[in-house]
């Protein structure tokens, strides 16, 4: 990354693939992450960024580690970065 800021629509982005992929509603991964689905809906379309709690939680709504999540997240800047 060529500057120390994330952006905030890849993370979206990730998080929005990973979700579609396992085929889950946002309404499901807001409910299991114990967040608003318009909150889940902004972070997917990258208005606001997760902290890192909301990260935590949104990862084991996903079933998945947090550190899978964030390595998801890190293949997505990495692909923007080749284009």
């Amino acid at each position: 990354m060529s500057n120390n800021q994330l952006d905030s629509v890849l993370v979206g982005k990730a998080i929005s693939k990973v979700r579609q992929n396992r085929g889950i509603t946002q309404e499901v991964v807001s409910g299991l992450a114990d967040i608003g689905r318009t909150h889940l809906s902004a972070i997917e379309r990258g208005e606001r960024k997760p902290t890192l709690e909301t990260l935590w939680r949104l990862a084991y709504a996903l079933d998945m580690c947090p550190n899978e999540l964030v390595r998801k997240i890190e293949s997505e800047i990495e692909k923007s970065a080749k284009h």
